[in-house]
């Protein structure tokens, strides 16, 4: 891992601390703290998703035509504002405009991020790489939250002012940090003005690239988009599952993350990435099926809490699975300068998942427990359906860049050119 790489990491882990210290108490700092009540709160939380579906596909753009460390910079300086602006509102047009800034920021960094990982990895390294930044991301999340929750009060603004203006600073130290990134300078395209202009259209174009942003919908749909909404709903409701159990399931879930993320890298870069995921597709149905037993298997209360973490922690497991996969993939697919449009198209698929998953499953777990379990255990066997199939799509190298690495070394050691598997 080079120095620039080194930055990066660092600077995400720092970004993902500083989210941490707001999010989750970003709904009960608008509804109750700050007095604005439930639909106010509610709307702040949809403006961060509509925030980040109108500037991605402009961002990709962005990234082709001027670079990833451009637009991270503008993005980090309009969050930071955003975050400081947020801790200092105090009334619903200023908490709205904020959330515009702070959301539009937030959603312009992953892809920029994701885009010099990319920029300073080769295909060999590159699941290591995406890998490393998950597992700091979640790092850095689970400590960011357990430290603002003993420093936040509900009682005093203040205590939350302070949150937001330390979620301000991160952003601003991260963006220090890059400044000292030195980008590798890459060779000019003949016509790559009118590459980018017409990248909308090679992008949809791309069979495997358009596959894997709907398995990318369906990933994000009935995974992340339930766990702090239907899945949450679901195992109070259903399961009665009290709130301190609903935090242990959710510290589960980064626990499993953090302490299997790297033993289970070791096994997916020596796999096919379609199996990988499809793999992911049946963990989670089984995930979804221990769901069910905690709130429809009229078992003990213990039990049914025991089911639930589990659940969590199954989902743990299929994230560390999926973050050296599928992120890399995407930059994979990207032609020669794409990678920014790619990336924030991808990005722009996982948002759209984030605000309707919600939407669906909220009120489906909290009313509907039979078949809500239901659908979304068919959702996860559709996973694994749709990762077999986009698997007939990708080149041998693409679905498993280990083959490289593999006929490298044999063509090393002096077997002929036909036993060479040829990269893409």
């Amino acid at each position: 891992m080079g120095a620039a790489m080194r930055r990066i990491h660092v600077g995400n882990a720092l970004s993902a601390f500083g989210l941490g210290f707001t999010v989750p108490y970003l709904y009960v700092y608008v509804a109750q703290v700050r007095g604005l009540g439930a639909m106010t709160a509610g709307l702040v939380l949809a403006v961060f998703a509509v925030a980040a579906l109108v500037v991605l596909p402009f961002a990709g753009r962005a990234i082709v035509r001027r670079g990833p460390l451009p637009v991270l910079l503008v993005a980090l300086v309009t969050a930071a504002v955003g975050a400081l602006h947020l801790g200092l509102a105090a009334n619903a047009t200023a908490v709205l405009l904020a959330a515009v800034a702070l959301g539009a920021g937030q959603a312009v960094m992953q892809p920029a991020l994701a885009t010099m990982i990319v920029d300073f990895s080769s295909a060999e390294t590159r699941s290591r790489a995406f890998a490393t930044q998950f597992f700091l991301q979640n790092l850095g999340l689970g400590v960011g939250g357990l430290i603002g929750g003993h420093l936040v009060d509900t009682t005093r603004v203040g205590s939350f002012t302070l949150l937001f203006a330390i979620e301000a600073a991160m952003f601003l130290l991260l963006a220090v940090i890059m400044t000292a990134v030195r980008m590798p300078r890459s060779p000019r395209i003949d016509g790559a003005p009118a590459q980018a202009k017409g990248s909308w259209k090679q992008l949809l174009g791309n069979r495997a690239m358009v596959q894997l942003c709907v398995l990318g919908f369906v990933l994000f749909f009935a995974c992340y988009g339930q766990f702090e909404s239907g899945l949450s709903a679901y195992g109070v409701e259903a399961a009665g599952i009290s709130t301190s159990a609903l935090g242990s399931a959710l510290a589960a879930n980064t626990a499993v993350i953090v302490v299997a993320q790297f033993a289970v890298l070791r096994f997916v870069e020596r796999q096919k990435r379609s199996r990988v995921i499809a793999a992911v597709g049946i963990l989670w149905a089984v995930a979804w099926g221990v769901a069910g037993y905690a709130g429809l298997g009229h078992g003990s209360q213990a039990m049914a809490t025991a089911a639930f973490v589990s659940t969590y922690a199954l989902f743990g497991l299929g994230e560390a699975m999926l973050s050296p996969t599928v992120a890399p993939l995407v930059a994979d697919l990207a032609p020669d300068g794409m990678a920014g449009q790619y990336n924030s198209a991808f990005a722009l698929v996982k948002q759209l998942a984030l605000a309707v998953g919600p939407a669906v499953g909220g009120p489906l777990g909290a009313s509907l427990h039979g078949p809500y379990i239901v659908m979304f255990l068919l959702f996860s066997l559709g996973i694994s359906v749709l990762a077999v199939r986009l698997g007939r799509e990708l080149t041998p190298v693409q679905n498993q860049p280990s083959l490289a690495r593999r006929s490298r070394v044999v063509a090393q050691g002096g077997a002929p050119v036909e036993a060479v598997v040829p990269t893409p």
